[in-house]
């Protein structure tokens, strides 16, 4: 009996250990505790998630990978196969379109499509915070949805060109199923989240590589052309 015991207090911490990993995957003390946009239309939430990631690259071309995001727009940035093994028809931009560059309060973030596993509309987040190149905040909500949450994607610039890009989201306490789904869920959510962040990443540092790139030959040619004037 005791033996019994002392394995499911060391698997119940092995499980809390690992819960408090990936809850905060990649994000500091300092950034789990911040208070962030968004997080006051939560204000006793039963989960929150704080994941983050550095990027070396500026504010402004972190912000035109990320409000390029939905499932009919620039696509999550995660694990594309996976998701459209269960038909979410989503296909991740690998270049920045000028026509997903806006991202306004009101607008939607489509998760899902419509007539996904026969839901009419499927699902979709309205944006209710858009602050350019800093923050988005969207919200989960009756009568569109059975959740009461909020999911904020913040980039913090540190320097001029790194910066740290923070998701979190805010689950409310409303039914003891809602947190149990949510708990379940809880490491495949993180994985998901993870990828986002590190596929940002990807693209927005090769952009700003090749910008800089560009910028430098631009220079170098200028270089040239004067020098060749000049003599």
């Amino acid at each position: 009996m005791t033996s019994t015991l002392v394995k499911v207090a060391a698997l119940g911490a092995v499980a809390a250990g690992a819960r408090r990993y990936y809850r905060n995957w990649g994000a500091t003390k300092e950034e789990c505790r911040a208070e962030l946009s968004g997080d006051e239309l939560i204000s006793e939430p039963a989960i929150v998630n704080t994941n983050a990631v550095w990027i070396d690259a500026t504010p402004e071309v972190i912000w035109q990978w990320l409000v390029q995001i939905g499932q009919d727009r620039g696509g999550l940035y995660s694990y594309e196969t996976l998701e459209n093994l269960f038909g979410l028809h989503i296909r991740n931009a690998d270049s920045i379109h000028p026509e997903w560059q806006s991202l306004e309060v009101g607008d939607m973030v489509r998760l899902v499509p419509k007539g996904w596993l026969g839901i009419r509309n499927g699902l979709a987040l309205p944006v209710v915070e858009s602050s350019p190149p800093r923050h988005i905040v969207v919200r989960e909500q009756e009568p569109d949805t059975p959740w009461d949450a909020v999911w904020s994607f913040h980039i913090i610039p540190h320097w001029e060109d790194r910066c740290r890009l923070v998701i979190r989201s805010r689950q409310h306490r409303r039914q003891l199923l809602d947190v149990i789904g949510a708990e379940f869920a809880g490491p495949v959510t993180a994985l998901m989240t993870r990828k986002m962040l590190l596929s940002i990443q990807f693209r927005a540092e090769s952009e700003y590589s090749l910008r800089l790139e560009a910028t430098q030959t631009r220079l170098g040619r200028l270089r040239e052309t004067t020098n060749g004037a000049l003599t």
